[in-house]
């Protein structure tokens, strides 16, 4: 795992300094403090820092040529399968000078040049220069586990690098803040991939790759994969079972190569358990596993850790934190840039902090929710949709509408009770209802929080509206496909793997996801809805199938996940924080100071729940002092 960084001139081939590629890179230490590497020549420079994983010798660094110079590339990520790529390029009469991944690119690029995506199976973003053909090639892996940002400069160049914090090392990069990442964070708690809080900065989608040729424009990426849930794989529950355990199974020991420590998280949840059974079937020493616990006895997995730890006989470790743990802040504002305010990025942190006191590498358990539809809104949706089929448009908009109008608001109650939002959710297209459901702060409440000119700025923008494109035009069958598709495009780059990138990258730790190996995700989307959620359960086969790893009561409990009591910060200590938002001159700008200190003293008092919104603030306004000053 690396940081990367680099710049190019498209139109003319500028001299580039080597100083600032290496401020661009260094800004980036933590992702890779065992070397640094800066390579440039006419019109482009590509730099690199080095987390040494796979061939830990001066023959694996970075930017790499090739033997002939004409190619060069820097990396970021592990190509799990690149062993059987390598000998299929050596059966071509490639040459090989190092043992590491890095070089598959090189040789891949000249026998197969872009094709060369499809034969890998990784996660990663990279950058390729050509000389013979007067290009820059840039590529992320499928499901966007590595990021990739960009951006067109004022002098012409194109600057690119891993986090936000590498193009903010180059002067010409012009400040500003985009109102429509406000609108996009406030609604979903993240700022999708499909946009920046720094205006004119983009990042290459997921599954997308963006080639630069000399002489010409900048182009929009170009999508070299996508996750299909229209086709449907056919077979008995007993053959699609072990078909299921075949593929988590290649996929865990493909991720288990490499020359340093590794391990895995162990939270005592089905998909991190499922992941150590299988680490521990191909292992012949013990399993390094960590996990972390709360003193608070409703949030504490550890015992169904230990549980999994005894079962396999793993090295275990684990560690206590505080449940007001807001300490981080300013550590997780630094690490993510962007504003983020999935709270469990805190817990995530502490995890990725102990599991690199012992390894380099950990295995994780992300992915199985939205490859299997393991979480609760999915069983809502499906229902929901069986309920719109009954009803005219126009009839369930009145019905349910005037319903929901005249139902008390209870956000304190569990989703099942909380018939005011299920009354509304009917009385909305499927994709509408969906989008508001994956949502923090509610249309109504964004606007009210907005300010006059804000709002005119914003010109009609709408944060749901990119989901509600996104499921109606899905490779999909059922609601479940729909949902589940939508969750690939934006919540799962967005939010997911940007909450582990950053914070296992922010302490030097490679996290790898064997649950979002694109061939388990493919089979995975292919299975009818009645194996992803049956009788309540998400991730029906794939429980069904570890019966014979894990104990029920491991593999059927209700879902726990890291909860971090944000609610009850902002009726304790962090009260006063609460309070002075409203005198922020910094949100001063976008939004209503009258409507934040309503919202404050509201929740405060515990008239309202507002602790999401509040922790949302308080995130804008530091990652907008930190990026803007």
């Amino acid at each position: 795992m690396c940081g990367i960084a680099g710049l190019y001139y498209p139109a003319t081939p500028k001299p580039v300094d080597p100083a600032r590629i290496r401020a661009m890179t260094d800004a980036q230490l933590h992702r890779g403090p065992d070397g640094s590497g800066v390579w440039t020549a006419p019109g482009v420079g590509l730099g690199h820092r080095r987390l040494a994983i796979i061939d830990l010798t001066e023959a694996g660094a970075q930017p790499m040529a090739s033997a002939d110079g004409a190619l060069t590339v820097t990396y970021n990520g592990e190509i799990y399968n690149f062993l059987e790529v390598r000998a299929q390029l050596e059966a071509k009469g490639a040459v090989f000078a190092s043992n590491s991944d890095t070089e598959v690119l090189l040789h891949g690029w000249s026998a197969w040049g872009p094709a060369m995506l499809d034969r890998l199976n990784g996660m990663f973003a990279f950058a390729l220069h050509d000389s013979r053909r007067q290009c820059l090639f840039m590529a992320r892996d499928r499901l966007g586990v590595k990021p990739l940002h960009y951006v067109e400069l004022a002098d012409g160049g194109v600057a690119f690098a891993s986090e936000l914090k590498g193009l903010l090392a180059h002067p010409l990069l012009r400040r500003e803040p985009d109102i429509r990442a406000v609108e996009d964070y406030m609604a979903f708690g993240y700022v999708p991939d499909d946009i920046c809080l720094v205006a004119g900065v983009k990042k290459l989608p997921a599954g997308h790759s963006l080639l630069i040729e000399r002489g010409k424009s900048v182009p929009a990426p170009s999508r070299w994969w996508d996750v299909d849930f229209s086709r449907r794989a056919s077979g008995s529950v007993k053959a699609l079972e072990e078909e299921l355990v075949s593929r988590m199974r290649d996929a865990v020991r493909s991720r288990l190569m490499a020359d340093v420590p590794l391990g895995a998280f162990l939270s005592g949840g089905v998909d991190s358990s499922a992941v150590v059974a299988l680490m521990a079937e191909a292992s012949s020493s013990a399993v390094k596993t960590c996990t972390i616990g709360f003193r608070e006895a409703g949030h504490d997995e550890r015992g169904y850790a230990d549980q999994v730890a005894q079962r396999f006989a793993t090295d275990h470790r684990e560690r206590v934190v505080a449940a007001d743990d807001f300490a981080l802040i300013d550590t997780l504002v630094t690490a993510f840039d962007e504003p983020f305010a999935d709270a469990s990025a805190l817990a995530t942190y502490r995890v990725c902090e102990l599991a690199r006191e012992n390894v380099t590498v950990a295995l994780s358990g992300d992915g199985a929710d939205e490859a299997l539809a393991g979480y609760r809104r999915y069983k809502f949706q499906a229902a929901e949709e069986r309920v719109r089929a009954l009803f005219p448009p126009s009839m369930r908009a009145g019905v349910f509408g005037a319903l929901g109008g005249l139902y008390p608001k209870a956000d304190w109650a569990p989703r099942s009770l909380r018939a005011k939002t299920t009354l509304l959710a009917l009385a909305e297209d499927g994709a509408e209802a969906y989008a508001r459901s994956v949502g923090v702060t509610t249309p109504t409440l964004r606007a009210m929080l907005f300010s006059d000119e804000a709002k005119r700025a914003l010109v009609g923008h709408r944060a749901e509206d990119r989901y509600v494109r996104t499921m109606r035009d899905a490779p999909a069958r059922d609601a479940i496909d729909r949902a589940q598709y939508a969750d690939f495009q934006h919540w799962l780059p967005g939010d997911i793997l940007t909450k582990t990138d950053r914070t296992s990258m922010a302490v030097s730790l490679e996290a790898r996801e064997p649950l979002l190996d694109y061939r388990f995700v493919e089979f995975a989307a292919s299975l009818p809805a009645s194996m992803r959620i049956r009788a309540g359960q998400g991730k029906w086969l794939m429980k069904k199938a570890m019966e014979r790893y894990l104990p029920r009561d491991i593999l059927y409990r209700p879902k726990m996940g890291f909860v971090t009591p944000i609610s009850a910060w902002f009726r304790g200590a962090l009260a006063d924080e609460a309070g002075a938002l409203a005198k922020s001159r910094i949100l001063g700008t976008m939004f209503d100071p009258r409507a934040i200190e309503r919202i404050a003293t509201e929740h405060r008092s515990g008239r309202a729940e507002h602790g999401r919104t509040l922790w949302q603030l308080v995130m804008l306004e530091r990652s907008m002092q930190r990026l803007f000053g």
